[in-house]
C-alpha cells in the first residue's frame, strides 16, 4: 500500500514566501533539534537497559542539522574516548558467535516506539516558530 500526498512542494514554497527562508530554515532547525534531543533522551534510555560500562550510552551524541539530498537531517552518532562507534552495531544486530546480545534491536525499537512523539515535536515547533513569525 502506498499513500501519494500532493501539494507538499506548493506549501512548502507558500511557506518560504510568506516567513522567508532563512527564517523557515531557522524554524525547522529547532524542530529537527528539539525532537531529535526527546528522541536521543528516548534512546538512552533503551540502551541503559544493557548498560555495562555506560560507554554506549555516554557517548551517544547528535549532529547539527545538515542537507543531506536536499532534507534537513540530524543524525545520531557515537563519539568519544572508547570508540562506542566501532561495535555499536554488534549490539544492534549481533554476531556470529551472538547472534542475540542483550541490546539487541534497541535503535529500532527505539526508532519505531518514537516516530509518533517525534512527528509530534515537530508540529508543535513548526507551530510556534510560525505563529511567532
Amino acid at each position: 500500500m502506498s499513500v501519494e500526498i500532493k501539494g507538499v512542494d506548493a506549501l512548502q514554497k507558500e511557506l518560504e514566501r510568506r516567513f522567508g527562508g532563512e527564517n523557515m530554515k531557522r524554524i525547522s532547525d529547532a524542530a529537527l533539534k528539539e525532537a531529535a534531543n526527546n528522541f536521543l533522551e528516548s534512546l538512552k534510555k533503551e540502551l541503559a537497559t544493557f548498560k555495562d560500562t555506560g560507554a554506549t550510552v555516554e557517548e551517544a551524541t547528535l549532529t547539527e542539522p545538515f542537507d543531506k539530498n536536499g532534507v534537513r537531517t540530524i543524525s545520531v552518532h557515537w563519539r568519544g574516548p572508547k570508540n562506542r562507534y566501532r561495535i555499536i552495531h554488534l549490539n544492534e544486530y549481533g554476531t556470529i558467535k551472538n547472534p542475540n546480545p542483550k541490546g539487541k534491536g534497541a535503535i529500532v525499537r527505539t526508532l519505531k516506539n518514537a516516530e509518533s512523539q517525534y512527528r509530534k515535536d515537530i508540529e508543535d515547533v513548526l507551530q510556534r516558530g510560525i505563529a511567532n513569525g
